[in-house]
């Protein structure tokens, strides 16, 4: 198993830099995100370390021989969007990219991206799958014939009010996952597996990994601390960040211990990447490289060196 860190956090420095705090700590890997340039209105959206625009063979030689001289790797490349949003100007934009993304992870030689299944959060997940095929089944094929596997979050992007009722990711839960393998049963579709977002939604974050363990090709290293009495008393319809709040590994409710163990049995030799998303670490570039540290720290007394 592998040990990285998501590049999200560290969106003021360069890819150089990055790779270059990665080695220094330790870490083998990093998932590198490819956003578009320019402005984006969501916390930890639009951060570009690599420009696949812009991603010729030149630039690919040089981000290779930069990768090779640390000693790191790229787990993947992340891109999250909403690829099923109602404007469909939109939403064929962000399928456009998911493609370019899938391209430059072929370039690299990196053989994996990760993304969101996206979601019209106005409707049921009934009325949200026809479109899902519709959208979803070129872009695998497309992943297939450039010999890249394409990783769902499953986290349910319902954290504001635009994003209620339904929230702007359809695979949530054990039970999509199973109907969307079914639907599109490609071995390039699978899941970046986030045990965070199971624990608020009050489902079992470890007993999905036996069922699904073919399907999981990268997992974020994410905490989240639920507030029982805030949930006592807003239930469990309230938006959910009345209730809960992401953490560093270690400091929330998921069982590490347990989760890693379960992923040696299932013999998952992938990527384990830290997500930061804890505002308590936020403020500074300091504390942000200190939440990586410290979560690498916590992290490795489970992983076999």
């Amino acid at each position: 198993m592998k040990l990285g860190f998501v590049s999200a956090i560290l969106p003021d420095l360069s890819l150089e830099k990055i790779v270059e705090f990665a080695a220094a700590e330790g870490f083998d890997c990093i998932e590198v995100m490819c956003w578009p340039k320019g402005k984006a209105e969501r916390r930890y959206a639009g951060v570009t370390h690599i420009d696949v625009d812009r991603l010729d063979k030149s630039e690919t030689r040089r981000i290779r021989d930069l990768l090779g001289e640390a000693g790191v790797s790229i787990s993947g490349l992340g891109y999250y969007p909403n690829p099923l949003t109602p404007d469909a100007g939109e939403a064929r934009k962000y399928a456009a990219h998911i493609k370019k993304v899938i391209r430059a992870a072929e370039l690299l030689g990196v053989g994996q991206m990760n993304t969101f299944i996206g979601r019209d959060w106005r409707k049921s997940v009934d009325d949200n799958w026809p479109r899902f095929l519709k959208v979803w089944k070129p872009i695998i094929r497309y992943a297939e014939d450039h010999g890249v596997r394409v990783g769902i979050e499953n986290c349910p992007m319902l954290f504001s009010r635009d994003e209620w009722p339904g929230g702007k990711n359809l695979a949530i839960s054990p039970e999509i996952w199973r109907r969307m393998f079914h639907d599109i049963p490609s071995r390039s579709f699978g899941l970046n597996y986030d045990p965070s977002h199971l624990v608020w939604q009050q489902i079992d974050p470890i007993e999905p990994l036996w069922e699904f363990r073919s399907r999981i090709f990268h997992a974020h290293a994410k905490d989240v601390r639920v507030d029982r009495r805030r949930l006592h008393d807003a239930g469990i319809l309230a938006l959910p960040t009345a209730y809960h709040t992401p953490k560093l590994p270690g400091l929330g409710e998921v069982n590490w211990g347990r989760f890693i163990s379960v992923l040696t049995d299932i013999d998952y030799r992938g990527p384990l990447c830290i997500e930061v998303e804890d505002r308590a670490y936020e403020k500074t570039l300091k504390s942000r490289k200190a939440s990586l540290r410290q979560s690498g720290r916590y992290l490795r007394s489970f992983i076999a060196e």
